[in-house]
């Protein structure tokens, strides 16, 4: 199915691009699909060791950044679905992951004597992520909001082999208030907040057809608050995202 953007979205881009001519590329970029890529469980296996076992399947893999080679992706086409359906992939050995996800963690660079708060955890991409940079050691807190979100999560961190992290189920802003009046900071802090996924049209068209205005007043009303009661747990000192 072809989604269109809504004039309001089309408006919006010209608003915050300002330059016709990136405007037009970015629609067009839209259009194209990403590569596939994923980041290789370190805790479970080398980069070096897990393309020997890819290999396998045939596929052309690269790794695109020479400081981190536990990014790959994978350049030929591939079936739906078939990157999730090795055995590598169900013992944990990668975590199929957009690269522009992997980013704020690859920024918020977390050391393994660290405590880490990532507020916003499920599906546990950058959570697992971290734990990993953090060779499972420090503290990871991960909270999610819902029973269902939390399952997922706690999932993903067994299948993962994470150690360092406890999962916690709460609304973002009763925990930060929670753990203030507990006096307890952090090193690090990822907000992931809930987003309208405009970012992200390349991977879900869809996001086109749901997009509102009144959606992001809504989101931004709740990032908003989310950051504002989670700076409040940063140490002096500490990075937040």
């Amino acid at each position: 199915m072809n989604y269109e953007p809504k004039p309001l979205f089309i408006e919006r881009m010209n608003l915050l691009l300002k330059d016709k001519e990136d405007v037009k590329k970015f629609f067009e970029f839209a259009k194209t699909k990403p590569k596939k890529s994923f980041r290789v469980n370190t805790l479970r296996i080398s980069p070096d060791e897990l393309i020997k076992r890819l290999k396998k399947y045939n596929w052309n893999i690269s790794q695109p950044f020479t400081n981190h080679l536990e990014i790959l992706t994978i350049n030929n086409n591939l079936e739906p679905g078939e990157i999730g359906k090795t055995k590598e992939h169900l013992l944990g050995y990668y975590y199929i992951q957009e690269i522009t996800s992997m980013m704020p963690i690859i920024a918020l660079n977390p050391k393994s004597e660290d405590t880490l708060l990532d507020l916003c955890a499920s599906p546990g991409s950058k959570t697992t992520q971290a734990a990993a940079m953090m060779n499972n050691r420090g503290l990871i807190i991960a909270n999610d909001v819902s029973m269902g979100r939390i399952t997922i999560l706690s999932s993903n961190l067994e299948k993962c082999g994470i150690t360092n992290t406890i999962t916690t189920l709460h609304d973002g802003l009763d925990l930060c208030r929670r753990l203030n009046r507990m006096n307890f900071i952090f090193d690090k802090i990822l907000v992931d907040a809930p987003c309208s996924g405009e970012g992200n049209v390349r991977l879900s068209p869809r996001t086109f057809l749901e997009w509102s205005e009144g959606m992001l007043e809504r989101f931004g009303k709740k990032q908003k608050k989310l950051a504002s009661a989670a700076v409040e747990l940063l140490k002096v000192g500490g990075e937040m995202i």
